[in-house]
């Protein structure tokens, strides 16, 4: 994560999450479809804006996505968005782009092609003729891609980075509290995004083998005026929320405060998971790991129409 750029925020929110609801316009780019995928560094994917009810795998999991000399990268991950790749993530598979066609052989997902349309001048628009859905980038250079809006609006993802945070630190203030019997947290990705677990087991572990006591929901909310500061609520069955305030130290540090109690907690992430290839630490072998953007708003039917012939 790179040092935080306010200014930014304000110009960017307004460009990465634009509706794609009004009538679109394609524009000719005048240039050959290689060219204007190279033409910015970064293309964010703007998830919210997807139309049709299908899914591209890749781009469903993809933060932003590079199209460099025939080599796709991408930022699959939170933690360590900005730095990983110098920017750009992680080589995530090969392309081939020839009129306004884009072929993509991912790694994981394999192979499959597009129909491109520029929507605006660094906006574009993949329309993936086999399940009728498009997907919508926009483009950016690294020098002016606000990495820190994009990590602050996916905090729930950033959670997810790591195969266990462990309790690092504790305030000497505060009053004695259930919560502080905790020492680790972990929150799973997949499913509804929503299930955490906790251990009392005594720190110093690797993730791999702390045993996970309790399992329960989890929820990470705004806060209003303050773009960068989070709420965490974790859900205890046998006494109610606990309730933090939710900031982030660094990519590998999360500061919890607990106003009930006067509480401040530090976390550490152990064991980073590197969507979407990562180490098993039991075996040591290389293992897929997926993670997928879950849709903010209603999917609406695509009016796009294909005139390739497949």
């Amino acid at each position: 994560m790179k040092a935080i750029k306010l200014f930014l925020v304000v110009i960017l929110s307004g460009v990465f999450f634009t509706s794609c609801d009004s009538v679109r316009e394609d524009i000719d780019p005048g240039i050959s479809l290689n060219q204007l995928l190279g033409s910015y560094e970064l293309w964010y994917v703007d998830i919210n804006a997807t139309l049709g009810y299908g899914e591209t795998p890749w781009l469903q999991k993809a933060f932003t996505v590079s199209f460099r000399n025939g080599v796709l990268y991408a930022n699959n991950n939170i933690a360590g968005i900005g730095v990983t790749g110098n920017g750009f993530g992680i080589d995530v598979g090969y392309y081939d782009a020839y009129e306004m066609i884009l072929d993509v052989d991912h790694d994981i997902d394999g192979f499959s092609t597009y129909d491109v349309y520029q929507i605006s001048n660094n906006r574009i628009e993949l329309h993936n003729p086999d399940n009728n859905t498009s997907y919508f980038l926009g483009g950016y250079q690294r020098s002016n891609f606000d990495y820190d809006f994009v990590f602050y609006d996916n905090i729930h993802y950033f959670l997810q980075d790591y195969e266990a945070w462990e309790k690092i630190y504790t305030s000497n203030t505060g009053a004695v509290n259930p919560f502080d019997a905790e020492n680790y947290l972990r929150f799973i990705a997949g499913g509804n995004d929503e299930t955490f677990q906790s251990s009392q087991d005594p720190t110093g572990l690797n993730p791999n083998r702390v045993y996970w006591d309790y399992t329960g929901a989890y929820g990470v909310g705004d806060v209003a005026n303050d773009f960068y500061l989070k709420t965490l609520t974790l859900n205890y069955d046998q006494y109610g929320n606990e309730f933090f305030e939710l900031r982030v130290i660094d990519d590998v540090t999360i500061s919890l405060y607990q106003p009930s109690s006067n509480t401040t907690y530090r976390f550490a992430g152990r064991g980073y998971i590197q969507y979407i290839k990562a180490t098993d630490t039991k075996t040591g072998k290389t293992v897929l790991k997926e993670k997928k953007r879950k849709f903010k708003k209603e999917r609406k039917d695509n009016p796009r129409v294909s005139s390739r012939v497949l």
